[in-house]
């Protein structure tokens, strides 16, 4: 089982003809989605409203196969995210946050311990910027690192971290009790200005990761690991946008280890298996790009 930690929200998207249509979103949320289409079992450990795109939300989640058991539920507004997307299909945002759903997850909402089937937890994106719920990500990863691999996508939303106390150094601190640190080359370029990709990955290695993804958008990505460095080009599709394309690539990269029974601790991958895992998320995250708002590819749709 892979317990996906963070936020759900709604995306406000400006379609072609003008307007906005709300699709649903998040890091987390869409990761969630993008695994349990995979076949992976997931459960969804976040905060929820009970209004209708909160119900909206349930429902994608609980269709596809997530499991809800960890997820808490309140009166409070679904939080937004207002996307402004470029010509080619890139999505910058600004949110709606306070006093909404995503926030408020609180250390009372999360279990006291994890049943002996989880093997596995990602976390990123908002829910390490946003209070309460950046402390009791923090908190729970902090308990749970030395049994089960944990994944971060940072995801960095720049426009969210003013005023946001204490996030690099949450951020640093989740990153040394990572097994995967995966990240998009904006990400790395704000995490180590002035170095590289390939140092900076390197040196995000050195903090404690066995594996460091970074994705390049078109140019597909590249996986580091203490004795090996592999770069897989992205396949050539028709791209729509990009939204949630990072999403389904840490999904896919999950699915991948998870289907060889590989989501340890001491996780190891010959360079054939590192290759295969990045062309996997390559082809899953292009996929994505094929379609509006974050819509991953389900498992059947990669085999035709």
């Amino acid at each position: 089982m892979i317990v996906v930690c963070g936020e759900a929200l709604i995306d406000l998207v400006p379609p072609a003809e003008g307007g906005q249509r709300g699709t649903p979103g998040g890091g987390p949320f869409n990761t969630a989605r993008a695994l349990a289409r995979l076949g992976s079992p997931t459960q969804f450990l976040g905060r929820l409203s009970t209004d209708a795109y909160g119900q909206q939300l349930r429902g994608l989640l609980a269709a596809d196969g997530a499991d809800l058991g960890m997820t808490s539920f309140g009166p409070e507004p679904t939080t937004l995210a207002i996307a402004q997307v470029d010509a080619d299909g890139h999505a910058a945002y600004r949110f709606v946050i306070d006093g909404t759903s995503a926030p408020n997850l609180t250390p009372q909402m999360v279990p006291a311990s994890f049943a002996a089937d989880v093997n596995a937890m990602h976390v990123g994106t908002l829910g390490l910027i946003l209070e309460p719920i950046a402390s009791t990500i923090a908190a729970l990863v902090d308990r749970e690192h030395d049994q089960r691999l944990v994944m971060i996508d940072p995801n960095i939303r720049p426009t969210q971290l003013n005023g946001a106390a204490r996030y690099r150094e949450r951020l640093e601190l989740i990153i040394t009790q990572s097994t995967i640190v995966k990240a998009s080359d904006t990400d790395v370029r704000w995490l180590r200005p002035g170095l590289d990709l390939g140092a900076a990955a390197r040196d995000l290695l050195g903090r404690g990761a066995r594996l460091v993804v970074v994705t390049l958008g078109a140019d597909g990505a590249f996986g580091v690991t203490a004795d090996r460095q592999v770069h897989v080009p992205a396949p050539t599709v028709q791209v729509v946008d990009t939204i949630g394309a990072g999403d389904a690539f840490g999904a896919a990269l999950l699915a991948w280890l998870h289907d060889r029974d590989a989501l340890r601790q001491d996780l190891a991958l010959s360079t054939d298996e590192l290759r295969s895992a990045l062309e996997f998320g390559c082809l899953v995250a292009s996929l994505t790009c094929t379609r509006a708002g974050a819509d991953p590819p389900r498992r059947e749709e990669l085999t035709r």
